[in-house]
Protein backbone atom coordinates (compact mmCIF):
# COMPACT_ATOMS: atom_id res chain seq x y z
CA UNK A 1 0.00 0.00 0.00
CA UNK A 2 3.11 2.36 0.45
CA UNK A 3 3.10 2.39 -3.30
CA UNK A 4 -0.51 3.63 -3.60
CA UNK A 5 0.08 6.60 -1.41
CA UNK A 6 0.33 8.80 -4.37
CA UNK A 7 -3.31 8.16 -5.01
CA UNK A 8 -4.54 7.88 -1.53
CA UNK A 9 -2.74 11.79 -0.61
CA UNK A 10 -2.20 13.34 -3.92
CA UNK A 11 -0.79 16.79 -2.96
CA UNK A 12 1.81 18.37 -0.90
CA UNK A 13 -0.53 18.98 2.07
CA UNK A 14 -1.93 15.90 1.78
CA UNK A 15 0.54 14.74 4.26
CA UNK A 16 0.30 17.19 7.09
CA UNK A 17 -2.31 14.99 8.30
CA UNK A 18 -0.33 11.76 8.39
CA UNK A 19 1.72 12.50 11.95
CA UNK A 20 1.22 10.33 15.47
CA UNK A 21 -1.78 11.59 17.59
CA UNK A 22 -3.53 13.11 15.54
CA UNK A 23 -6.67 10.64 14.50
CA UNK A 24 -4.79 10.01 10.99
CA UNK A 25 -2.54 6.70 10.62
CA UNK A 26 0.85 6.30 9.59
CA UNK A 27 0.98 3.23 8.28
CA UNK A 28 -0.79 0.12 6.81
CA UNK A 29 -1.73 -2.26 10.51
CA UNK A 30 -5.14 -3.06 10.51
CA UNK A 31 -7.40 -3.10 13.52
CA UNK A 32 -11.15 -3.94 15.07
CA UNK A 33 -12.53 -0.50 15.83
CA UNK A 34 -9.31 1.15 16.28
CA UNK A 35 -8.74 4.59 14.73
CA UNK A 36 -4.97 4.56 15.04
CA UNK A 37 -4.35 2.30 12.26
CA UNK A 38 -4.25 2.09 8.24
CA UNK A 39 -7.04 -0.64 7.77
CA UNK A 40 -10.01 -0.56 10.07
CA UNK A 41 -12.62 -2.87 10.51
CA UNK A 42 -15.56 -1.05 12.33
CA UNK A 43 -17.19 -2.63 15.29
CA UNK A 44 -21.02 -4.10 13.62
CA UNK A 45 -23.25 -7.18 13.54
CA UNK A 46 -21.64 -9.56 10.55
CA UNK A 47 -24.34 -8.29 8.34
CA UNK A 48 -22.82 -4.86 8.17
CA UNK A 49 -19.29 -5.97 8.49
CA UNK A 50 -16.94 -3.87 5.98
CA UNK A 51 -13.33 -2.41 5.39
CA UNK A 52 -12.53 1.13 6.24
CA UNK A 53 -9.07 2.15 4.09
CA UNK A 54 -8.49 5.21 6.64
CA UNK A 55 -5.03 6.17 4.83
CA UNK A 56 -7.63 7.75 2.14
CA UNK A 57 -7.63 11.85 2.44
CA UNK A 58 -10.51 13.79 1.91
CA UNK A 59 -8.66 15.21 -0.97
CA UNK A 60 -8.35 11.98 -2.96
CA UNK A 61 -10.66 11.00 -6.21
CA UNK A 62 -12.86 8.59 -4.92
CA UNK A 63 -12.79 6.61 -8.11
CA UNK A 64 -9.07 6.23 -8.37
CA UNK A 65 -8.55 5.59 -4.60
CA UNK A 66 -11.17 2.86 -4.86
CA UNK A 67 -9.64 1.66 -7.99
CA UNK A 68 -6.61 1.74 -6.26
CA UNK A 69 -7.50 0.15 -2.88
CA UNK A 70 -9.03 -2.82 -5.05
CA UNK A 71 -5.70 -3.06 -6.67
CA UNK A 72 -3.89 -3.22 -3.73
CA UNK A 73 -6.20 -5.83 -2.15
CA UNK A 74 -6.03 -8.40 -5.28
CA UNK A 75 -2.23 -7.90 -5.12
CA UNK A 76 -2.10 -9.02 -2.20
CA UNK A 77 -4.44 -12.05 -3.00
CA UNK A 78 -2.42 -12.90 -5.65
CA UNK A 79 1.14 -12.57 -4.10
CA UNK A 80 -0.01 -14.14 -0.99
CA UNK A 81 0.39 -11.80 1.52
CA UNK A 82 -0.51 -12.67 5.00
CA UNK A 83 -1.73 -10.37 6.78
CA UNK A 84 -0.37 -8.82 9.94
CA UNK A 85 -0.99 -9.02 13.98
CA UNK A 86 -4.20 -7.32 14.94
CA UNK A 87 -2.89 -3.87 16.00
CA UNK A 88 -5.25 -3.78 19.46
CA UNK A 89 -3.65 -0.69 21.23
CA UNK A 90 -2.63 2.47 19.87
CA UNK A 91 -0.43 1.88 16.33
CA UNK A 92 0.83 5.15 16.63
CA UNK A 93 3.82 3.36 18.58
CA UNK A 94 4.25 1.09 15.80
CA UNK A 95 7.02 1.66 12.96
CA UNK A 96 5.79 4.54 10.44
CA UNK A 97 5.24 2.30 6.95
CA UNK A 98 3.65 4.93 5.01
CA UNK A 99 5.83 7.85 3.03
CA UNK A 100 5.95 11.62 4.79
CA UNK A 101 5.95 13.21 1.20
CA UNK A 102 4.41 13.28 -2.14
CA UNK A 103 8.16 12.96 -3.53
CA UNK A 104 8.24 10.01 -1.24
CA UNK A 105 4.95 8.23 -2.20
CA UNK A 106 5.90 8.97 -6.52
CA UNK A 107 9.53 7.17 -5.81
CA UNK A 108 7.32 4.35 -4.05
CA UNK A 109 5.29 4.46 -6.55
CA UNK A 110 8.00 4.13 -9.49
CA UNK A 111 8.94 1.12 -7.56
CA UNK A 112 6.14 -1.40 -8.02
CA UNK A 113 5.70 -2.26 -11.50
CA UNK A 114 3.38 -4.59 -10.28
CA UNK A 115 0.86 -1.87 -9.31
CA UNK A 116 1.47 -0.52 -12.49
CA UNK A 117 0.25 -3.61 -14.45
CA UNK A 118 -2.66 -3.46 -12.75
CA UNK A 119 -3.71 -0.10 -12.91
CA UNK A 120 -2.30 0.64 -16.46
CA UNK A 121 1.01 1.51 -17.19
CA UNK A 122 -0.07 4.27 -19.24
CA UNK A 123 -2.59 5.98 -16.57
CA UNK A 124 0.08 5.43 -13.64
CA UNK A 125 3.00 7.06 -15.99
CA UNK A 126 0.66 9.81 -16.88
CA UNK A 127 -0.50 10.41 -13.37
CA UNK A 128 3.43 9.97 -11.97
CA UNK A 129 4.31 12.79 -14.47
CA UNK A 130 1.79 14.79 -13.35
CA UNK A 131 2.36 14.98 -9.81
CA UNK A 132 5.74 15.40 -10.48
CA UNK A 133 5.60 18.69 -12.18
CA UNK A 134 3.07 19.77 -9.03
CA UNK A 135 5.69 18.93 -6.65
CA UNK A 136 8.41 20.94 -8.74
CA UNK A 137 6.09 23.72 -8.94
CA UNK A 138 5.55 23.47 -5.16
CA UNK A 139 8.91 23.29 -4.27
CA UNK A 140 9.97 27.00 -6.16
CA UNK A 141 7.69 28.62 -3.94
CA UNK A 142 8.99 30.06 -0.42
CA UNK A 143 6.90 29.77 2.48
CA UNK A 144 5.89 32.33 4.91
CA UNK A 145 7.43 30.18 7.09
CA UNK A 146 10.58 29.79 5.11
CA UNK A 147 10.59 33.70 5.40
CA UNK A 148 9.90 33.98 8.56
CA UNK A 149 12.04 31.43 9.72
CA UNK A 150 15.12 31.11 7.77
CA UNK A 151 15.70 34.61 5.84
CA UNK A 152 18.07 36.21 8.36
CA UNK A 153 19.72 32.98 9.43
CA UNK A 154 20.91 31.80 5.86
Amino acid sequence: MPAAMAFFAPYVNSYRRLVRHSGAPINIRWGRDNRTVGIRVPRSNPEARRVENRVIGADANPYVATAVTLACGYLGMTQKIEPTEESSGSAYSSQRELPRSLSDALQNLSASPELAAVLGQRFVTVYRLVKELEYDEFMKVISSWEREHLLLHV
